[in-house]
């Protein structure tokens, strides 16, 4: 009866397309081609798909794995493993809870960029001062976030399966096309003596000249930190898609499937954007940008297009803003289970109420940039404001330590039989065994220990 009430994904093509489209979102799209230019483009993707296949793996097949096992959302998952670890469940709650709202207002920057290439104002986003202007502005960046967030608990509102299935199987599809017809024009890309394929070199070989321990060190952990925004692991996400889906379902192979996808993406938005920020930048370009690269050096290089760079800037546009709300959407939908589980009140009653708490939130967020403007130095010595702050705590702070307690409690204590049981409860025979054993016991909570000091400035 529990199931019903909550409801479940009609197929596994479904679960697939709407885990995969919470984990494809602005963490593939914004953050990887900045981390990745950043980290000398090979050396890190290199680095992060070794992560993505053994790390990254095994955090995800843990979520899934409780999920489906204890048929809960994250908020009481845990308690139904252990009574002494149900302390988990809150943490993983409040992690969501506090990315949603700068998640909705980084969203209302996308849509407002869409509106400038529909309204041929395409030269002025190319500006330097244009994304400075907008997000300090009052009311601009608040209509745009309301919108984007309206759309979000739409979908949510209506479901998992006529709500976040649905929309997953339009907008999944629709969004690799995209990046794909995207990736190909910019292979065709040269100027100023440069080219695409030079650009392309830079992503896809690895550098190892100059390689320090230390810029090695740095590397990896922006990679490891990149997986849990790009999967979408120890935030309770995963844990409650697990729950709506079917024992029958081979859920290794799924797991398989959505971390190709999201890897698949990730790679071909650095494609889309390291060699067009190398062709009209260079390698300074690539270096200076940072996380501006998106809002800052893209809507240059599309204006130094022509009319091409407005049609191109338009669909990228959005394209991100399709990947964006597949994961909002899922951030959203982890809150909104957690409540009904919880409260036993509707999914009506409790996307109103998340979408109330996420509006303030947000809002606050926004006038981050003007009203409540203020610096502070984080203890990883980043300079910050609201939204830096929020993403700090959420993605640097709680995230690991997340990952620290669940790594133990299924390495350590539940044992990872209690995973491995879950995982061949179909019949389907799970192949990782030894892997997933070894990273849950010991070399995810290490990594995730090391990652948290370096967030807490230890060292």
């Amino acid at each position: 009866m529990q199931q019903l009430k909550k409801g479940g994904f009609t197929s596994s093509i479904g679960f697939i397309l709407s885990a995969a489209g919470s984990a494809v979102g602005l963490g593939n799209i914004w953050r990887f081609p900045y981390l990745a230019a950043k980290g000398g483009g090979g050396l890190f993707l290199l680095i992060y798909i070794i992560l993505s296949l053994t790390f990254g793996f095994t955090l995800l097949t843990t979520d899934l794995a409780i999920g489906r096992r204890t048929g809960k959302s994250s908020l009481q998952a845990f308690g139904e493993i252990s009574k002494k670890w149900k302390f988990v469940g809150p943490l993983t709650f409040i992690v969501p809870a506090i990315i949603l709202t700068y998640y909705c207002a980084i969203g209302g920057w996308v849509l407002k960029y869409i509106t400038v290439y529909f309204t041929g104002a395409s030269a002025e986003a190319a500006h330097p001062d244009y994304f400075g202007n907008f997000i300090s502005s009052y009311a601009g960046p608040i209509v745009m976030m309301l919108i984007y967030l309206s759309i979000t608990a739409f979908i949510v509102y209506k479901g998992v399966e006529k709500g976040v299935e649905k929309f997953s199987k339009i907008v999944m599809p629709g969004l690799i096309i995209m990046i794909v017809g995207i990736c190909i024009f910019t292979m065709t890309l040269s100027h100023d003596g440069r080219s695409a394929i030079d650009g392309l070199k830079i992503y896809i070989v690895p550098n190892f000249e100059g390689l320090t321990f230390k810029k090695f060190m740095t590397i990896l952990l922006d990679a490891t930190g990149q997986l849990f925004y790009s999967l979408s692991i120890a935030m309770g996400i995963m844990i409650t898609y697990g729950s709506y889906v079917s024992k029958q379902d081979n859920l290794s192979k799924s797991i398989t499937r959505i971390e190709v996808f999201d890897t698949g993406v990730a790679f071909l938005a650095g494609l889309m954007v390291i060699p067009a920020v190398y062709v009209f930048n260079g390698t300074e370009g690539l270096e200076a940008n940072g996380p501006g690269l998106m809002f800052k050096a893209l809507p240059q290089i599309f204006n130094q297009m022509g009319v091409v760079g407005i049609i191109l800037g338009a669909i990228f546009f959005i394209m991100v803003a399709f990947a964006a709300l597949t994961s909002s959407v899922s951030i959203m939908e982890t809150i909104v289970a957690s409540i009904m589980e919880k409260t036993g009140k509707s999914r009506k009653q409790v996307s109103l109420w998340v979408g109330i708490f996420a509006a303030i939130g947000a809002v606050i967020v926004c006038l981050g940039y003007n009203l409540f403007m203020f610096n502070i130095t984080l203890p990883n010595g980043a300079q910050a404001q609201i939204l830096d702050i929020a993403d700090y705590v959420s993605n640097s702070v709680l995230m690991p330590l997340i990952a620290i307690l669940t790594s133990v409690l299924i390495g350590w204590v539940a044992k990872p039989k209690w995973i491995i049981e879950e995982l061949e409860v179909s019949g389907h025979k799970f192949k990782k065994k030894m892997l997933y054993t070894v990273v849950v016991k010991y070399v995810a909570p290490v990594m995730m220990t090391i990652l948290l000091l370096q967030a807490l400035g230890v060292f």
